[in-house]
């Protein structure tokens, strides 16, 4: 194996030293950490990642290779990869490839053999902050001037650049329970979710009208996750405010959760360095039962509007960590959302009860 010396820069001024990974090449967004052990292709290839430069708290990635059929959208998502040991072989029989071999087709820029553990107590103690990955022959004057070149995730619209760019349809013909989904980043495991309870599927591009959507009849609607700023998406909160006037079922997950809020006048905030990971713990509040969820967020819910607003939403599920809202029912409406990741891939199957519900009441 041969690496070139690569280097991280953070947008506080902090300097990593290490090996590339992958393409050699210059790279800069939003860093993040995700504290999952295994499910690493499907991490890269959420569309919810879209513009973030991933920091793995594992230490081994690449240790099982790539495989296809694990990627939840048709690219790498990941702006790049920041990891501690990165595995060129791997043991997995069933295997497409190397993870280096997977990184330089798609065009991914890394840093490996770098103190993962430091980067990660810098973004929990400072918070999300941009930062930049090269391995190219560049100064560190000249990294720290394209850094600061680098927008900001808050304020940043990204959803209808990961979105789908045609309408397409998937699932069970004449099923009787079709469902319109507003593509704002959506994973291929949450679309199999509902195909395999019996749905029949429209995926819509993010910007399309209600009009538009209404001509195919759905039975119920379906709001996706993704990535960027829900706030400055007008676009969708309007669309989103005109379903929930159709008075039919609406199901919303992640940045669906947080449209489906906006909707009803409930803000988003941008969190200190958000929740990313296969493990985290969400009281049920309706049942009194935990769930192991995945989550992958940076933005959030604000708690004080819930509490201000009670007439008009209800608190449905509650993150045990640090109490952050993890799920809503709109009163008086077939609308309900929540911010993890229910379809969970990678993650434990706890929460997939939701597409049941959602089934139900279409």
């Amino acid at each position: 194996m041969i690496h070139k010396s690569a280097v991280l820069i953070l947008e506080d001024g902090s300097v990593f030293h290490g090996k590339s990974a992958g393409k050699i090449g210059t790279t800069t967004g939003e860093i993040c950490f995700n504290t999952g052990m295994t499910g690493y292709h499907e991490v890269f290839t959420d569309p919810s990642y879209f513009g973030q430069i991933l920091v793995a708290t594992n230490a081994h990635i690449g240790n099982y290779g790539i495989m296809d059929s694990e990627e939840e959208s048709s690219n790498i998502k990941i702006a790049g990869l920041i990891c501690k040991n990165f595995t060129w072989d791997y043991s997995r029989k069933m295997a497409d490839g190397s993870i280096q071999e997977y990184f330089e087709k798609e065009g991914l820029v890394g840093i490996c053999e770098v103190d993962t553990r430091a980067i990660v107590k810098q973004i929990r103690s400072k918070g999300a902050m941009n930062a930049i990955i090269s391995s190219e022959d560049k100064s560190i004057e000249e990294l720290k001037k394209e850094l600061r070149e680098t927008p900001s995730m808050d304020g940043l619209e990204l959803a209808s650049k990961v979105s789908t760019k045609e309408a397409y349809e998937l699932g069970v013909e004449n099923s009787g329970k079709k469902v319109a989904v507003l593509d704002f980043g959506t994973k291929k495991n949450i679309l199999r979710n509902f195909t395999s309870r019996g749905a029949k599927l429209k995926v819509f591009p993010a910007r399309t009208s209600l009009d538009e959507i209404k001509s195919w009849n759905p039975d119920g609607y379906f709001f996706s996750n993704g990535p960027g700023d829900p706030a400055v998406m007008d676009y969708a909160i309007k669309t989103a405010k005109e379903i929930l006037e159709e008075d039919k079922p609406v199901f919303g997950i992640c940045l669906g959760h947080q449209i489906l809020a906006l909707a009803v006048d409930i803000p988003t905030y941008k969190m200190h360095h958000g929740h990313r990971g296969i493990n985290h713990p969400v009281k049920n509040m309706i049942t009194g039962k935990c769930e192991i969820t995945s989550q992958n967020h940076g933005f959030g819910v604000s708690p004080d509007a819930i509490k201000n607003n009670s007439d008009k939403v209800e608190i449905t599920h509650m993150n045990l960590n640090d109490n952050t809202i993890e799920g809503i029912r709109v009163k008086g409406k077939n609308a309900f959302s929540v911010q993890y990741h229910p379809e969970a891939a990678p993650g434990p199957h706890d929460s997939r009860y939701l597409f049941d519900q959602f089934m139900e009441m279409l």
